[in-house]
């Protein structure tokens, strides 16, 4: 069994970290709903599109070690690890961000796979030549077909309705914000979901 993840609000949860970003900056009001999503839909209304483009490049260079995986994550790959299940993340992401300083974001992301996706002794969950972060969406799509993913999971409704999508692979929309309930994709909302899927298919 071959399972594919996406790598950004699928694996990773950058809600608080946008929040106390934007804090910092003063760029928004301390009420603000703790959401990437709202972060990104204030700094739109009030006509600061480069601050949120800008910012994204320093969240996901600068600051992503102090990203979070989501709750429930790494025991639902540790069961599928000790099950023999291969995992893999292919991902659609930049190499350096459009604004502000040049961090290397695959380099960014890679770390924090390695610090954070270890196994209950230690070791690593996914394998470095696992990891395929590529430059387009299409791209993205092509790789999910070329590694022969049996199950893929991603938060954009959009690569999983992509034509060029591998009709054998299995889809499932990570939607943990109720954004996407008329998609009509296959849908989770926690990775506690995934996990009770997984072993009652597999187990």
């Amino acid at each position: 069994m071959h399972i594919g993840l996406d790598f950004d609000n699928t694996i990773v949860n950058y809600d608080g970290l946008f929040h106390k970003v934007a804090l910092e900056g003063g760029w928004i009001p301390n009420d603000l709903p703790i959401s990437k999503i709202c972060v990104r839909d204030y700094l739109r209304k009030i006509n600061k599109e480069d601050v949120w483009t800008e910012m994204q490049g320093y969240v996901y260079g600068g600051r992503m070690a102090e990203a979070t995986a989501f709750p429930g994550l790494i025991a639902c790959l540790n069961w599928a690890k000790e099950k023999g299940f291969k995992l893999s993340i292919v991902s659609h992401k930049t190499r350096y961000p459009f604004l502000g300083k040049q961090y290397d974001l695959h380099q960014a992301a890679k770390t924090w796979i390695d610090t954070f996706l270890k196994t209950t002794t230690e070791k690593r969950l996914i394998e470095n030549e696992d990891l395929f972060f590529e430059l387009t969406k299409e791209a993205k799509v092509k790789r999910i077909a070329d590694i022969n993913c049996d199950v893929y999971i991603d938060d954009l409704p959009e690569i999983l309705n992509s034509p060029e999508f591998p009709k054998h692979t299995e889809k499932i929309l990570f939607d943990p914000d109720r954004h996407h309930l008329n998609s009509g994709l296959p849908l989770v909302h926690s990775w506690l979901e995934v996990h009770t899927i997984f072993e009652k298919k597999w187990n």
